[in-house]
């Protein structure tokens, strides 16, 4: 009971991360109609902008607040500078032309932090361990991921369904040429929507950083479980994107922590450990394939945000 307590919180942490990382793919799809494979670029730089300003500072939440604002303005300078140019254009050049920016901020990578895998390591008061019920801990930093996600999500709720801003985001979602035509400032919405996806993608692997070694590349393994989630979400729906991102969280946790007892039933233990992380993996993409039978729009259409 431990063991799964323990589990579904990992799941749960792991699934809020992803929401982070799924949320700013789904508004910039959802709105801007903008295939970005380069958002896992985004989720990389934020990364080592927290391991840089983290050990310049001496200070993991000031270089945590830093690296949000710094990929916060990468994000809109990218929007400026190249994403302006390919509004219009076929899905086909989106994809070419991001795939050329993952490449270019792969080598930008290599040439400022060097090839080398970077740390960030964690203040001592978010290592130690918290009882979350009598008998059972958890890490305190994980913990805090989860309690910063939800913050963010409530935030964004608010900002999407309660502001003016988020107001002209639904419309232009809905009818860009009709938002355009009264009179809004669609590439000033354009340039905010982006660089608010992009400081998401950031706060994502800032906070994974701590976890996993900060590398060249690593955010794009973990951009397709966001495409996944904005599949099966519905582009442009944040409700969906939270509620996706939770079922995957899960199904991936748990069937990894699962699954190779299970399997050990039937087969050898070697044979077991390895099938048991592609059975997790393919149990999402069957999940996405049955919601899109079912529901092709996803669980929640764009008006259901």
């Amino acid at each position: 009971m431990t063991l799964f307590i323990e589990q579904c919180l990992n799941g749960l942490q792991f699934g809020l991360l992803l929401f982070l990382l799924a949320a700013g793919l789904t508004l910039v799809f959802g709105i801007m109609d903008l295939v970005n494979l380069a958002h896992g670029s985004l989720y990389m730089i934020g990364a080592y902008f927290a391991a840089t300003f983290s050990a310049l500072t001496g200070s993991f939440l000031l270089g945590a607040v830093l690296a949000l604002i710094a990929t916060l303005v990468v994000g809109m300078v990218v929007e400026v500078v190249a994403m302006r140019r390919l509004y219009g254009r076929d899905h086909l050049d989106h994809v070419l032309g991001t795939f050329g920016l993952i490449l270019f901020f792969n080598e930008l990578v290599r040439l400022v932090w060097g090839p080398a895998g970077l740390a960030l390591p964690l203040p001592g008061w978010l290592q130690q361990p918290i009882e979350i019920v009598p008998g059972v801990q958890y890490s305190a930093y994980r913990l805090s991921i989860i309690v910063v996600s939800l913050i963010v999500a409530g935030g964004l709720y608010v900002l999407v369904m309660r502001t003016r801003i988020g107001m002209l985001i639904r419309a232009g979602a809905s009818n860009r040429e009709m938002v355009g035509a009264l009179g809004v400032n669609i590439q000033l919405l354009y340039t905010l929507v982006f660089g608010l996806g992009a400081a998401l993608a950031g706060l994502a692997g800032l906070m994974q950083a701590p976890i996993l070694t900060v590398q060249i590349g690593m955010g794009e393994n973990i951009l397709i479980l966001a495409f996944v989630i904005t599949v099966i979400g519905g582009i442009g729906s944040i409700r969906g994107a939270l509620v996706a991102a939770l079922f995957v969280g899960f199904i991936d946790t748990l069937g990894r922590a699962f699954f190779p007892d299970l399997l050990r039933m039937v087969l050898p233990s070697a044979a077991a450990s390895t099938a048991a992380p592609a059975l997790s993996s393919m149990l999402i993409y069957l999940l996405m394939a049955i919601v899109l039978i079912v529901k092709p729009e996803g669980l929640f259409s764009a008006g259901q945000r």
